[in-house]
């Protein structure tokens, strides 16, 4: 009879919630800068429409998988406890057969329409989200987000891959870059939720450490991110729009960092977050720009 109940409020938007539609997006669209780097003319359609489905597919079941394992940390916070799973609009049957025709049908387009290497790239990222951040390191360890965050930085390269077959180091940089970004993008987060997580015994690194050191690495981190982002200029993989931008954009984080450490207030952890999903928007961008409109010095 309960069971019956959850059905019924079940919802399209429910199950539309649970695939994490920002986070996939953004995703997306460092894949898809990826896929632009990798070519000299337009991409075949096949590959474009074909790599971002499967990448976005894998990503999303990824993120599915996500809902279900956190669903009883969910409850218990601010920013969550109205997820479908977590509220019982969506049982966890549901939300795992979901996940795997998500998963299975991602794969599959990757397969048959792209290539193997990126069909086992992504899929290695699902493993490393779902599988061991979010199931063992999200909850051992404070560093978990360090760790884990290189299976959320591995989009351009699978872009990259996807339409050239193989690995290259231009697309290892820009998953370096992500990499380094996704410290300070998310310990901003748990600085503004410490309490949040504190309540759920998530050890994250405000509440294992506190929140001033936490600070400390957001502005450490920021300061590599800047270093890390001169790099595709370094090598001669972009130009001066990309220098310009990048620039500009790593200049906004640090202000933002440095005044999440010296001149807080209470919403500018928030800020500090919100400004870095610009960031990465903007600078993936700007790449994509300095790729079709090359200016040299």
């Amino acid at each position: 009879m309960n069971t019956t109940k959850i059905i019924q409020k079940a919802s399209w938007r429910d199950y539309y919630e649970m695939t994490k539609p920002n986070v996939v997006l953004l995703l997306l669209l460092t894949a898809l800068v990826g896929m632009c780097l990798a070519s000299e003319t337009w991409i075949d359609a096949q590959v474009l429409l074909a790599g971002l489905f499967g990448i976005g597919a894998l990503s999303s079941a990824a993120a599915v998988v996500n809902h279900v394992v956190d669903q009883e940390i969910d409850t218990k916070m601010a920013r969550t406890f109205n997820r479908p799973v977590a509220k019982g609009r969506v049982t966890t049957t549901q939300a795992l057969v979901f996940a795997v025709i998500l998963g299975v049908t991602g794969f599959i387009a990757l397969e048959l329409w792209v290539n193997r290497l990126t069909a086992i790239l992504t899929f290695a990222g699902l493993v490393g989200y779902a599988g061991i951040y979010t199931m063992f390191l999200k909850r051992a360890t404070p560093q978990n987000i360090v760790i884990g965050g290189l299976a959320g930085a591995i989009p351009p390269l699978l872009g990259w891959t996807a339409v050239t077959g193989e690995i290259h180091a231009f697309p290892l940089l820009l998953v370096l870059i992500v990499f380094t970004w996704t410290p300070p993008h998310f310990w901003a987060l748990a600085i503004h939720r410490e309490k949040d997580y504190a309540k759920a015994k998530i050890p994250m690194l405000p509440v294992t450490h506190g929140v001033e050191y936490t600070k400390t690495f957001v502005l450490l981190y920021t300061v590599l991110l800047c270093l890390v982002c001169l790099l595709p200029y370094l090598v001669g993989m972009a130009d001066m729009i990309y220098l310009v931008g990048s620039s500009a954009l790593n200049a906004g984080f640090m202000y933002y960092a440095y005044k999440l450490k010296y001149h807080a207030e209470p919403e500018t952890a928030m800020a500090t977050f919100k400004y870095s999903i610009i960031h990465l928007m903007v600078l993936f961008v700007v790449l994509l720009l300095d790729h079709y409109i090359p200016i040299s010095l």
